[in-house]
């Protein structure tokens, strides 16, 4: 698929690195359309086709008591709005069947989370909806294993799948990226990085997903020199205050600069 069949998406003839970009989590209004407007000021600027990235709900927790959501309706009602002022398209993941339609009235992209990637009945409903959908690799799968994931896609009818890598598990509370793979997927579908999400450190003794933020500019270069598709960064304006993921995410004053450096190597690959 070309990236023009996404509604409002812009600079699909760039030839750049398409990005999504947003909070884990719809935490309200006022946060989502602040980071929203600041991306697009950024990726308009360098030409990079862009859609808001933001969960309407967080299934996927390490505690009973932490941050899952402001509530369904509402939070999908958000990314509409994000979507309707700023005439971009929009991304959020579902974790169950019935979850597909509900998202799809709302949203462009339909991200099927990695522990979730292998469930065939929630891949068929999102491909069903005939919206993109955005198959996260799991952290327990190798890079060959997602052509089975695509093929899921494509034999329900709907050719628009993507693959994002998210890394693999390396022992017990670490991500390894394998750089390797990204060829390998690429042959199967577009594919993206999840940059943020492959610097986590899961099952901490303290029931909350720790991370290297540090090292998100090593990561998303290397996806660059060997020719990602897209990028996924999750970024916040308060990190250390953000209700979900904060230790993995990007703090947004540093996103200028960030994308800056990856269009210019983007740019250096494209000549060779």
């Amino acid at each position: 698929m070309h990236l023009s069949e996404i509604p409002n998406i812009k600079h699909s003839n760039s030839n750049n690195f398409f990005l999504l970009a947003g909070p884990c989590a719809i935490e309200g209004e006022d946060m989502a359309l602040r980071i929203a407007e600041k991306i697009i000021s950024i990726t308009d600027k360098l030409e990079i086709p862009y859609i808001f990235k933001g969960s309407f709900k967080k299934a996927n927790r390490s505690r009973v008591d932490s941050f899952t959501g402001i509530g369904d309706e509402k939070a999908l009602k958000i990314l509409r709005k994000v979507s309707e002022t700023f005439n971009v398209p929009t991304v959020t993941d579902i974790h169950e069947v019935s979850d597909a339609a509900k998202a799809a009235a709302y949203v462009d992209v339909l991200q099927i989370p990695a522990f979730l990637v292998r469930q065939t009945d929630l891949v068929v409903a999102a491909a069903q909806t005939g919206k993109v959908v955005n198959l996260k690799k799991g952290q327990f799968m190798s890079p060959e294993a997602m052509q089975h994931a695509v093929k899921k896609v494509h034999d329900s009818g709907n050719n628009k799948a993507w693959i994002t890598d998210r890394g693999t598990m390396f022992g017990y509370q670490d991500m390894i990226v394998d750089f390797r793979g990204i060829p390998t997927m690429r042959q199967f579908a577009p594919t993206v990085l999840d940059v943020t999400h492959s610097l986590q450190q899961p099952n901490q003794s303290s029931g909350v997903t720790g991370g290297r933020p540090d090292m998100i500019e090593t990561i998303a270069r290397a996806g660059v020199v060997n020719n990602v598709d897209g990028l996924f960064i999750e970024t916040h304006f308060d990190p250390s205050n953000a209700k979900s993921d904060g230790a993995n995410m990007l703090d947004l004053k540093y996103l200028e600069a960030l994308l800056s450096n990856l269009v210019a190597i983007r740019k250096t690959i494209v000549k060779l």
